[in-house]
């Protein structure tokens, strides 16, 4: 014990930068690192649009969030089309357009509803503009009432007590007079798509015990948030549908397809195009924002929007037409400089297409897609689709399409089951579906597959030199901005701080080994201040031995207790999508911790690099080897006999969405060199393991 004290004295001597073991502060008078994470962002949030200063590297990050995007979504891999065997039926007819009913299979059994509106004259063999019409909230059924109405017209919202009365049915028409197809579809729990409810899809606040077990479960579950299965990747898949069944119809001119939607309808609209290429123009409205992102339900979804927000999302569809309108609601900031449209300005003046971008203001008028924000659409539009009509467009009235008239369902056409029952049924086929999706896929694509799946659940690559220091025993990770932004709010101070101990052997350093425990840095200190026997054997043959507290560990709690259940953010609802949707795990960010001790190592110099992972940290170990990949010599790691599937709870702080979806642990150790990692406890057997050449 004498020559292992004198040893540690020696490491104070030998170089002062590294902490001595003896001043480990671990109880609840030891200052709390300074570290960004530990303040959760929320979707009332700041979310800055970075503009890279080249193309190059736009196209590398445009990349990067379309793989994000589909994760997220539950759309990679991209589901097989299956398919839709559409109805059309219930023809009606207004003075200059027609209305049909329609419904088809997005997935066996899983029906989308909507109306196809028609110009009343079509001409055989022309083919006609599209606009898809994904209707937000309030739903194409969305009625201002009598009264309402002329409310509406009173302040120049509205024109028409008629048709002025359903927003979106007066676009609909509107567009058809013009010489569109138009198709708006229900989102779930609105109007004919009933098999999953209203209070389930948008209202859903607590969580559903009997719907949370490991063989039973939901939407909104932890399992459907490990499978990656939720209400925003569902109505995603529907929009995607909706225009395989607009190309499918023989009128659609499918080089001429244009979206649009206001506030839930404008969130699918951006999400849609930036995912699908084949529209060509969209008006996003109400929801492009450096602010507030969307506070249902059915607008968030975990892994979404973490480092990145609506207005880069709005990016992915340049160089094509996107225009929008600013209103007196979160949109408003888009005309500041620095909160989204002189972003987006900036990025299409990248492609030499600055004009293909618009933002009006109308902030005269709160949040709705009223007359005057349709007749800028239509204008939009006109433009860009090459319609040729006079500009301005005016709305004309016509009489009120009633409820009775839209209702897709008849005794012709009964409704399809839904309910609690059907929903079980569903998720279960969504699972199973995505697992023999990968499963069947040839070992080089499923190796591809499970690596983008796992490097999007994580959520960081190997940080580079400049991206990390090291001070007063504290390893910083300091991101290098994407890109620039003309806002000064936004400054470049958001790091993560990692209280880190250093272990230096009394010879010269040969290997670095970088040894992570649940309990922190202590469990490699003796309760006499000594290091552990383990740890001394390593420091006898020269190596340098660096641990740390990972995020939620040592230094980060205050009461010295082992954190069991994560922090959420401040909202009501217990909803995954409100807290993950913004912020990494705490398993990505413990993951991020090793990846960044691993670049602390590889500036130290001392090759090479071994990882110790006990108990969970060993599956952290694992993630942190699945990204450095080479860098790494070899790995001991614990536990392999944890499984994410087991999970319960989404505060779980083993928790990871999607993990589930991409294999499991076993999913996760395919992505590793297998025969540099070594399961098992840490003992002296493992230990000459891992210092075997």
């Amino acid at each position: 014990m004498l020559s292992r004290f004198l040893t540690l004295c020696v490491v104070i001597f030998l170089g002062p930068q590294f902490l001595p073991a003896q001043t480990i502060q671990t109880d609840s008078n030891q200052k709390i690192p300074r570290d960004s994470r530990l303040q959760l962002k929320d979707l009332n949030g700041f979310f800055p649009f970075f503009v890279p200063d080249t193309l190059a590297d736009w196209e590398k990050r445009a990349e990067e969030l379309r793989l994000r995007i589909k994760v997220a979504c539950g759309l990679h891999p991209m589901p097989v089309r299956s398919p839709l065997h559409p109805v059309i039926h219930g023809k009606i007819t207004r003075p200059g357009f027609t209305v049909e009913k329609v419904y088809f299979e997005s997935h066996p059994g899983l029906y989308v509803t909507g109306l196809l509106f028609k110009p009343e004259v079509l001409i055989t063999g022309k083919k006609y503009p599209t606009v898809l019409c994904p209707h937000g909230h309030g739903g194409r059924l969305q009625d201002h009432g009598e009264t309402g109405v002329f409310k509406e017209i009173v302040k120049g919202a509205e024109r028409f007590a008629d048709s002025g009365r359903m927003p979106k049915i007066a676009m609909c028409g509107t567009l058809a007079r013009q010489g569109y197809i138009v198709f708006v579809h229900d989102m779930f729990g609105y109007a004919d798509s009933q098999q999953l409810s209203y209070e389930l899809t948008h209202k859903y606040a607590r969580r559903r015990d009997e719907l949370e077990q490991l063989n039973n479960w939901g939407l909104f579950s932890t399992q459907a948030e490990l499978h990656l299965i939720s209400v925003f990747g569902l109505q995603t898949w529907n929009a995607i549908r909706a225009l395989d069944f607009l190309e499918s119809l023989p009128e659609v001119d499918p080089k001429k397809i244009a979206v649009t939607g206001n506030s839930g309808g404008g969130t699918q609209t951006i999400i849609l195009c930036a995912i699908d290429p084949r529209p060509v123009a969209n008006f996003p409205n109400g929801m492009v924002s450096s602010s507030m992102q969307g506070g249902c339900t059915c607008e968030n979804t975990s892994l979404l929007r973490i480092g990145t927000g609506n207005v880069e999302f709005a990016a992915l569809f340049a160089p094509k037409p996107q225009g929008m309108t600013a209103a007196n609601d979160w949109t408003k900031e888009m005309l500041v400089p620095g909160k989204g449209f002189s972003e987006l300005q900036k990025l299409y003046e990248l492609y030499g297409k600055k004009n293909n971008v618009m933002c009006k203001d109308l902030t005269y008028f709160d949040h709705s897609f009223n007359y005057p924000t349709r007749a800028v659409m239509y204008s939009w539009f006109n433009k860009h689709l090459n319609m040729g009509l006079n500009d301005p467009i005016v709305e004309d009235d016509f009489p009120l399409i009633s409820p009775a008239e839209q209702t897709v369902w008849d005794e012709k056409h009964p409704a399809p089951p839904g309910g609690v029952e059907y929903e079980l049924k569903l998720m279960k086929w969504l699972a199973s579906n995505d697992q023999e999706l990968i499963q069947k896929s040839s070992p080089t694509d499923k190796q591809h597959l499970l690596r983008q799946g796992w490097k999007t659940l994580i959520g960081r690559n190997l940080p580079e030199a400049g991206e990390i220091s090291y001070k007063n025993e504290k390893l910083k990770y300091i991101p290098k901005p994407l890109g620039t932004t003309a806002n000064p709010e936004v400054v470049d101070s958001y790091h993560e701080e990692i209280p880190v101990i250093n272990l230096q052997p009394k010879i010269t350093p040969k290997f670095t080994v970088i040894w992570t425990h649940p309990e922190g840095k202590r469990a490699l200190i003796a309760p006499a201040g000594q290091t552990s026997e383990l740890v001394h054997s390593l420091q006898n043959m020269g190596g340098l031995i660096i641990s740390a507290d990972l995020f939620g560990q040592g230094d980060f709690l205050p009461d010295g207790k082992e954190l069991t259940k994560t922090s959420v953010v401040n909202n009501p609802r217990e909803f995954a999508g409100y807290t993950h949707g913004y912020n990494h795990s705490l398993f990505a960010q413990r993951t991020h911790d090793i990846l960044s001790l691993i670049a602390y190592a590889q500036t130290l110099g001392q090759q090479p690099i071994y990882l110790i992972g006990e108990g969970n940290c060993g599956i952290h170990v694992a993630a942190a080897m699945s990204i450095a990949g080479t860098q790494i010599h070899k790995a001991i790691i614990d536990n392999t006999d944890f499984r994410f599937a087991n999970i319960t709870n989404y505060r779980d702080p083993m928790f990871l969405p999607g993990a589930v979806k991409y294999g499991d642990v076993p999913g996760l150790l395919d992505l590793t060199n297998k025969t540099k990692l070594h399961t098992s406890k840490v003992d002296s057997s493992s230990l000459i393991w891992l210092l075997n050449p």
